[in-house]
């Protein structure tokens, strides 16, 4: 597949701890998890107006010495096998590079460290990881041990990291999420993202509730022992 842009937020200060960015939306994922809160980039991403590389990369040389860099999220970027020169393009405009990412697809993201195209990334920890298949909606034997994979290649990277975990009652428990820390003993960062029942995959999570700051606060506490920093967001 080839990389087009359905989404573009001009200036952030939330989607990179500490600097001022540029998001970039890639429509398609390889997973069907039930809360997404981007379905319409997951589902059906024709809805959406195709925005121009050139329009960012103008854009970006316009706002150098003021826009740090660029988060590319999705959807999930991992997909497209054109990405390495996706994001060259986007370094030729001065910016430094974020990548949020699922993480079922280790062999990208080890070119990506190799050909150092990358300055931060933030990978998402859905599950314990018998039970990874199941919540992502997908049919693949092989998650686990991409996933496994993936942790491994960025906490050895040398590069700024995060974890991340949006908390959604009826699928995190406190246990779980004890359970989802240890899979990342050690990481320096793992953030704790509160659930918001806006527009996700399966109607049916509309109707959950989130967990309230209080009980966060506690899941916070939970998995503290387990890695170097935890953050809330959206609490």
């Amino acid at each position: 597949m080839t990389i087009i842009i359905k989404g573009f937020i001009e200036m952030s200060m939330l989607d990179w701890e500490g600097k001022i960015v540029s998001t970039l939306y890639l429509p398609n994922c390889n997973l069907r998890c039930p809360y997404c809160h981007n379905s319409g980039l997951v589902i059906n991403p024709e809805q959406y107006d195709t925005i121009p590389f050139e329009t960012v990369r103008d854009y970006l040389m316009r706002q150098q010495g003021w826009i740090d860099g660029v988060c590319i999220s999705g959807g999930e970027p991992c997909l497209y096998e054109d990405l390495p020169d996706f994001i060259r393009g986007l370094r030729n405009a001065g910016a430094l590079i974020k990548l949020d990412t699922n993480g079922s697809f280790p062999d990208m993201l080890q070119r990506l460290f190799d050909e150092r195209l990358i300055d931060y990334i933030a990978m998402d920890i859905k599950a314990p990881l018998n039970t990874y298949a199941l919540l992502t909606g997908i049919r693949d034997e092989a998650i686990e041990e991409r996933i496994k994979q993936s942790i491994r290649i960025i906490m050895n990277s040398g590069i700024d990291y995060e974890f991340r975990t949006t908390v959604v009652p009826t699928l995190h428990t406190k246990e779980i999420l004890v359970a989802m820390a240890g899979l990342i003993r050690g990481a320096k960062k793992y953030a704790l993202q509160a659930f918001v029942p806006n527009n996700p995959i399966d109607p049916e999570y509309r109707k959950i509730t989130p967990y309230s700051d209080v009980q966060m606060q506690d899941m916070q506490q939970a998995v503290l022992s387990y890695v170097q920093r935890c953050v809330l967001r959206g609490v």
